[in-house]
């Protein structure tokens, strides 16, 4: 008989964020009159159109296609060389950082990265996530069976949390060292959901931790283009010691409005190590790469140029302006939740403003709160972890016109 994975019986409620489409459409349902009213500040989908040198590359990659002469079949599993080459020079070697073309790898975003790099390391790992924290963390390792059961109040068996709270800022701090070391360690940093950034002193313990323990870091740097904190690292790579202990997850659904395009990529660097049962280290650079030749044809050859095409000079300029929109969002939304009392973090060096909910509400009351009496619909922290409940979370990937009535919303409920 077929046999199912039972560790995906293990997963609790569904995905937050269809669980916040199932609320908005419930709600549309039964008020059809004002289905129309509500603005959509959760999920964090961009809204403004694709930069034009993303555009006019990928138009002209099809006009390849549709040529004998410069058609193209299958690609490298990995990337195009060119693609990848343009990456390590614009986002790494050009600020001084040490990151080789072959050590970087295309993928269709960083979301699947996440999950996907688990399938290169062994069974029984500890895994070790911050509190709150993006779903796809800690749902994905449930997957491949580095979770026991679901525990009452929210949570997996079997994975440590790292509580991040008022008291230290909703960074992560360094285990105590009464607690088992975690041999995986998922840090966000620009943080989704709260908007904050790890220092660069932080960041060093969190480097130095892991090699003290021979455990990895798992950098999910997606929200980087919006980190202007000239002492918070864009790179784990600017941190000594980062290429021996990290792997560094990118995308360009936020700095480039790719969320439909799909388009991201994962530096392994070739110094990064996991270990063989009797203690042999092995390389994970060349594992990943068997991964992706074995499990795919890589990235859609267009998608590939309108990539690379946000490395050219115009590119850059056009990715700039998009992520200033965007910031400019964030402070206009951080400003009016501000000055409604409430208060905040985040909506400085990331496009999420994260905030405290009102007293005598819990993270999802006031999401039921906010659809129905303003017709916003925002994230509530508690679906990020035990640690979120109380807070909320405000995308700034929107329209500007829509930004603004949400603050005017906001104001009267």
């Amino acid at each position: 008989m077929a046999l199912v994975n039972e560790h995906y019986l293990k997963l609790t409620a569904g995905y937050l964020f269809p669980e916040i489409a199932r609320r908005v459409n419930a709600f549309a349902a039964e008020v059809p009159a004002r289905a129309a009213e509500i603005i959509r500040c959760g999920i964090g989908d961009v809204t403004e159109p694709l930069p034009p040198s993303a555009v006019a590359a990928m138009r002209a990659a099809t006009d390849e296609l549709a040529v004998r002469a410069t058609f193209k079949g299958y690609g490298p599993g990995t990337g195009y060389e060119s693609v990848r080459a343009a990456i390590a020079q614009g986002d790494f070697r050009s600020r001084g950082l040490e990151v080789a073309d072959d050590e970087i790898f295309l993928s269709d975003g960083s979301k699947g990265d996440c999950g996907g790099i688990l399938e290169i390391l062994g069974a029984g790992n500890r895994i070790a996530v911050t509190d709150p924290v993006y779903p796809v963390y800690v749902d994905a390792n449930v997957m491949f069976g580095n979770a026991g059961a679901a525990m009452t109040g929210g949570g997996y068996e079997g994975i440590t949390y790292l509580p991040c709270q008022e008291s230290n800022g909703f960074l992560a701090d360094i285990p105590s060292s009464s607690v088992p070391a975690p041999d995986v360690i998922y840090l966000c940093s620009p943080n989704n959901p709260t908007g904050t950034v790890m220092d660069r002193a932080r960041a060093e313990a969190w480097v130095a931790y892991a090699r003290s323990h021979r455990s990895i870091l798992f950098w999910d740097a997606a929200y980087e283009a919006y980190n202007r904190d000239a002492n918070a690292p864009r790179s784990i790579y600017e941190i000594a010691g980062a290429r021996e202990c990290a792997i560094e997850f990118r995308s360009f659904s936020k700095s480039g409005g790719f969320t439909g395009v799909r388009c991201g990529y994962t530096v392994v660097p070739k110094s990064v190590c996991a270990y063989t049962r009797e203690g042999q280290a092995v390389s994970l650079h060349g594992l990943w790469t068997r991964r992706w030749n074995t499990r795919s044809n890589g990235v859609s050859y267009a998608v590939q140029r309108g990539a690379e095409a946000l490395y050219t000079e115009a590119g850059r300029r056009e990715v700039a302006a998009l992520v200033d929109f965007y910031m400019e969002n964030a402070r206009i939304l951080r400003e009016g939740c501000t000055n409604l009392g409430l208060k905040t973090w985040g909506g400085v060096n990331a496009p999420y403003v994260w905030a405290k909910t009102p007293s005598g509400f819990d993270s999802w009351s006031y999401f039921d709160h906010l659809l129905r009496n303003a017709r916003v619909v925002t994230t509530p922290g508690a679906g990020f972890g035990r640690c979120g409940e109380g807070y909320f979370r405000i995308s700034a990937f929107n329209s500007r016109a829509n930004v603004q009535e949400v603050v005017r919303r906001l104001a009267t409920v």
